[in-house]
């Protein structure tokens, strides 16, 4: 990308001049055409902004803090993302600061992009530019940063279109970069020298990262258009800065200077600036942070146009105890410039506050008010029908009620053309209504969720199993889904437990309804929680288990192949095993703290962890893990275990892409690879063996996302320049069902999944992988095993069967049962036989075969666990049910075969 500065003598001004950017070469290597959509969640994610065009009706915008921007499509009243494009180089470009709709030419549209003024994104903010409402864009950078995900990041709008002369665009920058200006529709831009005052105001000053201590700047440019006639630059404008006693100036020529507005409040930051031209009022919206998390007081303040006099009309004012509030979203309606309507910024409890007046703010009336304590009467209903689980499953006590109508509430908007419509962001989703005047008569208006096609979610774990629900996620902020249905919305997300974020995700591969799942909240909200739970039915119900003392965070988590066992990676803790659904753990001796577990998914006895570059193995079901000799992996990686091939595993990280054949004895490094972010396994091509592999990763120079279908030898590039997503990958997975198609994570636009729509090739062959290592062991492999067993085998056949209770509840339970070989020749099946002294009924296990009659259960091995080298073991689990006790059979007969 190339910039090129000038410095303006005559005005200190720093000019700056378009670039037209291709956000990616064309791809070298081969392409597939494959068709994406999104996996329906709707919303997920805060939306800050809600742009309607004042002269276009049904012309409406949506801004996000890191998953991009949006227009909405009146026909299926959805929303179409605009920045797909955006590119890895440039993720930072979906952290959408500002957008603004020219009034005038109604097809050009402005965005103000960047996610981070600190040092987390590696970029500076551009100017994205569009003549046709966002399906194309030209890039002008700009010499300072923008902060879409930033604090304050609700205030606004500081993009703006003159409506008068709509070649001339203002910008806010926020950290000491004051007021920006364009005169050639945004291509360039200068300094507005002659502005006085940047902004002083940062949450924390003195934060050492750079996040709190962020300055959101220059807020908000309000034009009064009957200043001037059209064709000529607006001369009465109105700016909003953050800055609590100096927070609003007006330029009455055209931007040549500027002065403080006379008179103004102080106190707060004014979070909106709205102009009614047709009283000739300005009015603000207040608080005393920048939100958008917090906010404790604030006020609402009119300023008389032809006067100069300022009216406080705050619904709750600050200085009374029942102010526990700042104010944001605010709005006019156009169609009646009398009615206002403004929103708490702010109100965790017992919900947010919309208010609402006739009168231009003399008198105002609440969305909900109090009744008799804890009881409230609501002027409005909520139908959640679309998308459910914005109950987030939660179960409050009065005064509460689910689902909230939001938090977070930067955005509140009325269609200017459209008395009854209202949309409005918050911090999970966009809310709205079309018959919002049933308020003024005294009848009930509807909201409903206005978010399809929005997807925001940050995706942290994916999987795929081969039977069941076609996909599982993990999220940040709402926990993750059962997706049965890719193209429908969840019912709700996971609870019992209810993770905020779902960090981990695995499932026995042999047995691919057993699932487990680790996660983080805060502590202090459930001390009685664990953060980590398992689930016997795929994911559709969980239950939580125990865990080791210290777990904050979820960390990574995987399931033995067989579903018997699991090993856990807590962060900030030592890695442990659990015989069982995490009943009790137990250290996985060996394995750094930190490190990333997973399992073979072949082998149940096989786990594998990655720490420091070095690649640790455990034959033990995760008692003890080894370091293998292979050396040169990347210090920070992903890594997978090959379904169907025991101990074939792929490393993805900084440098390349790296594959192993034994157990990660040894690793190849893949050809032509340079750099990778994740790597992934679907379904086997037509004619072929080996699983297609996919993979994020820059390949011939390009950062995409890649199939291979001969194990790495080729590969085809699957997505495209106008499919990039910004920051994709940090979770992955192929279908096993679907040859082609693949689940691909973002960071705030959801989950993606694609199809092939081109021919199917069958390969000639399927070349055998590469067995022999670019990295040299530094260390001879040992033939010895790590733990030697302390069980003696006996002569002759026999096997042995421990019954293990697990979680119970009234009315369940939850067990175990190990088998052992304990006879000097392999067993090729088993049967586990015994009593129950009570009424218990076994209602569902796995990785064995149930016969039940009355109180007698036979157990039989499932198969590809009946073969039981001397020694071994196996087990089966499984849930029941009970009326009276529940005490565990005395004796259990294990018969080999």
């Amino acid at each position: 990308m190339r910039r090129r500065l000038f410095v303006m003598l005559a005005t200190a001004a720093v000019l700056l001049v378009a670039a037209v950017v291709r956000m990616s070469p064309v791809s070298a290597v081969a392409s597939d055409p494959y068709a994406f959509k999104n996996v329906r969640i709707d919303g997920g994610g805060f939306v800050p902004g809600i742009v309607f065009n004042q002269t276009e009706k049904n012309l409406v915008y949506a801004r996000t803090d890191i998953g991009g921007a949006y227009r909405w499509n009146q026909s299926n009243k959805s929303w179409t993302p605009l920045l797909d494009w955006v590119g890895y180089d440039k993720w930072g470009y979906n952290g959408v600061i500002s957008l603004a709709t020219d009034p005038v030419e109604t097809n050009r549209l402005y965005a103000a992009a960047g996610m981070y003024t600190n040092s987390w994104d590696p970029n500076n903010g551009a100017i994205l530019r569009s003549t046709d409402k966002g399906d194309n864009w030209q890039v002008t950078p700009l010499p300072f940063k923008l902060g879409g995900n930033m604090p304050g990041r609700g205030m606004g709008e500081a993009l703006s279109v003159d409506p008068n002369k709509n070649s001339v665009l203002y910008l806010g920058a926020p950290n000491d970069n004051g007021l920006w200006r364009s005169t050639d529709y945004g291509a360039t831009w200068a300094k507005v020298t002659s502005f006085p005052n940047a902004g002083t105001y940062a949450q924390d000053p003195n934060d050492a990262n750079g996040y709190l201590s962020h300055k959101p700047g220059v807020l908000w440019v309000t034009y009064d258009p009957r200043s001037s006639a059209k064709g000529s630059a607006t001369r009465t404008i109105y700016v909003g800065v953050a800055d609590k006693a100096n927070s609003v100036y007006r330029s009455t020529d055209a931007g040549a200077t500027w002065a403080r507005l006379p008179g103004q409040p102080t106190g707060h930051l004014p979070h909106k600036g709205v102009l009614d031209t047709v009283n000739g009022y300005l009015y603000l919206a207040t608080s005393d942070t920048g939100g958008p998390y917090d906010g404790a007081k604030g006020e609402v303040w009119r300023y008389a146009t032809a006067t100069g006099t300022w009216t406080q009309i705050s619904p709750v004012a600050s200085s009374s105890s029942d102010d526990y509030f700042g104010y944001s979203g605010l709005t006019i309606d156009r169609q009646h410039p009398g009615t206002i309507m403004v929103a708490t910024q702010i109100a965790w409890w017992p919900d947010v506050i919309f208010f609402r007046s006739t009168d231009s703010g003399a008198t105002w009336t609440r969305v909900w008010d109090w009744t008799s304590y804890p009881n409230r009467s609501f002027r409005y209903k909520m139908d959640i029908t679309e998308d459910p689980w914005l109950t987030f499953g939660a179960n409050p006590q009065p005064p509460e009620v689910t689902p909230k109508l939001g938090w977070m509430t930067e955005s509140l908007e009325i269609d200017p053309f459209d008395s009854n419509r209202m949309m409005y962001g918050t911090g999970a989703t966009i809310y709205g209504t079309e018959d919002l005047t049933k308020w003024d008569s005294g009848a009930q208006f509807t909201i409903r969720p206005m978010a399809r096609g929005l997807e925001e979610t940050a995706v942290l774990d994916l999987i795929s199993p081969p039977s069941g629900a076609p996909l599982v996620s993990g999220l940040g902020d709402i926990g993750g889904f059962r997706h049965a249905n890719l193209d429908a919305v969840p019912s709700m997300m996971f609870t019992a437990p209810v993770f905020t974020s779902t960090t981990s995700l695995d499932y026995a591969e042999r047995s691919p309804s057993v699932m487990v799942r680790a996660g983080s909240f805060t502590d202090a909200d459930r001390p009685g929680d664990s953060h980590v739970a398992f689930s016997t039915d795929g994911g559709a119900n969980w239950f939580q288990g125990g865990e080791p003392g210290g777990v904050n965070e979820g960390g990574t988590v995987a399931a033995a192949a067989d579903g018997s066992r699991f090993v856990w990676a807590p962060k900030g803790v030592a890695p442990v095993y659990s015989a069982g659904y995490g009943n009790s753990w137990q250290p996985a001796a060996g394995l750094p703290t930190d490190a990333v577990v997973e399992s073979d998914r072949v082998n149940p006895a096989r786990f594998y962890g990655l720490s420091g570059g070095r690649l640790y193995l455990s034959t033990n079901g995760g008692a003890a893990f080894t370091a293998t000799a292979a050396t040169g992996l990347p210090a920070t990686c992903k890594f997978k275990a090959v379904p169907g091939v025991e101990g074939d595993v792929w490393v993805a990280g900084e440098g390349g892409l790296w594959h192993s054949t034994n157990s990660g004895t040894s690793f190849a490094k893949v050809p032509g690879v340079t750099g990778s972010v994740n790597v992934g396994f679907g379904k086997a091509a037509p004619g072929g063996t080996y699983l297609a592999v996919f993979t994020v990763a820059t390949i011939g120079g390009v950062t995409g996302l890649y199939r291979s279908d001969d194990a790495g030898a080729s590969w085809v590039r699957v997505n495209d320049d106008k499919h990039q997503w910004g920051n994709m990958g940090e979770a992955l997975t192929g279908d096993p069902r679907v040859y082609g198609r693949v689940y691909l994570g973002t960071n705030g636009r959801g989950i993606l999944y694609g199809d092939r729509t081109g021919p199917v090739v069958t390969p000639t062959a399927t070349p055998t992988p590469p067995a022999t290592p670019t990295v040299t062991p530094t260390v001879t492999p040992t033939a010895t095993p790590t733990v030697t067993p302390t069980v003696t085998p006996t002569t002759g056949s026999g096997c042995a069967a421990t019954y293990t209770p697990g979680n119970s509840w009234p009315g369940g339970f939850q067990a175990e049962v190990t088998v052992r070989n304990t006879g000097a020749t392999a067993t090729r099946s088993w049967k586990v036989t015994w009593t129950y002294g009570g009424d218990q009924k076994i209602t569902q296990l796995w990785s064995g075969t149930l016969t039940q009659s009355s109180a007698n259960v036979t157990v039989t091995d499932a198969g590809y666990n009946g073969t039981l080298q001397p020694n071994a073991i196996t087990s089966f689990g499984f849930t029941g049910a009970y009326s009276g006790t529940n005490t565990p059979p005395a004796t259990l007969t294990c018969t080999p075969g």
